[in-house]
């Protein structure tokens, strides 16, 4: 029986794959870089579905240290993301102009697993049109958000999560709410506990894709300022429109709500 040949660097990488994916159109220069910096984003898009997926999953499970790991390095790599923004920007707006007829209707509104990362993370209004073509979208639109899973762990820890919090269709939008904002204000005060260090790896993972969007409008401008976004998007005007819708909104509100004094004790000292 014949041995497998030796497993090389490239084989285990499926190298010449990946390396004859890039196909520009024209004879641009910088067409070039335009596709490997959005291959890029895909790549790493598929990391952070797959890390998500593990974070869900440990919540679920209790498991503090391995969520507090998972959600640190979702945040890393939101960091490394945004920061190749700074490479796109080397382009100007006449190198993209050279190549961008031929985008057609193709846009980076288009990509599926963005859209994913945004239902995971508690987005739930999406265009028929998108729900209907993207089965891997339509599932993540039925499972439970991030924020319900950190609302799982949390009342496994015995914290006072309302039932009909941890109960509702989590399959509909997330609205702010007074008695979960409550339970999270308790385990803020408990200084002691680890759950208020995993409820500010959440809010640094929703930092971080609101970092994402406003670095991402910027490039937009920088580039093709007010024009109409490639297949017929709104360009900047729509980036401007998301940039302050975070994620976990209840973890944002309590923070106007930590430290603030009790009805008991609102009085000014010598009243």
């Amino acid at each position: 029986m014949a041995e497998s040949p030796a497993l090389t660097y490239g084989g285990y990488l499926r190298l010449d794959d990946l390396l004859s994916c890039q196909e520009p159109r024209t004879g641009a220069h910088d067409e070039m870089l335009f596709v490997v910096i959005h291959q890029v984003y895909e790549l790493w898009f598929k990391q952070i579905l797959h890390e998500a997926a593990l974070l869900q999953a440990r919540l679920t499970e209790g498991n503090t240290a391995g969520s507090l790991h998972t959600a640190r390095r979702i945040t890393k790599i939101l960091k490394t993301v945004v920061g190749q923004l700074d490479i796109l920007e080397t382009m100007t707006p006449r190198q993209f102009a050279a190549f961008r007829d031929v985008l057609g209707t193709s846009s980076g509104f288009q990509s599926e697993q963005f859209r994913s990362i945004e239902a995971v993370l508690g987005r739930r209004s999406f265009p028929a049109s998108d729900l209907r073509g993207d089965e891997r979208l339509q599932a993540a639109v039925a499972r439970p958000s991030m924020f319900d899973s950190l609302l799982r762990y949390l009342a496994g820890l015995g914290h006072a999560v309302p039932q009909a919090a941890l109960d509702r269709d989590t399959s509909l939008p997330w609205e702010p709410d007074a008695g979960v904002q409550k339970a999270l204000l308790a385990v803020y005060d408990d200084e002691s506990g680890s759950a208020a260090e995993v409820c500010e790896a959440l809010v640094d993972v929703d930092e971080g894709i609101q970092e994402w969007r406003y670095r991402h409008l910027k490039m937009v401008e920088r580039t093709i300022g007010a024009k109409v976004g490639t297949g017929g998007s709104a360009g900047a005007d729509y980036l401007r429109r998301t940039l302050f819708a975070p994620a976990f909104p209840d973890l944002w509100e309590v923070r106007s709500q930590t430290g603030a004094p009790t009805a008991e004790g609102s009085g000014a000292h010598g009243e």
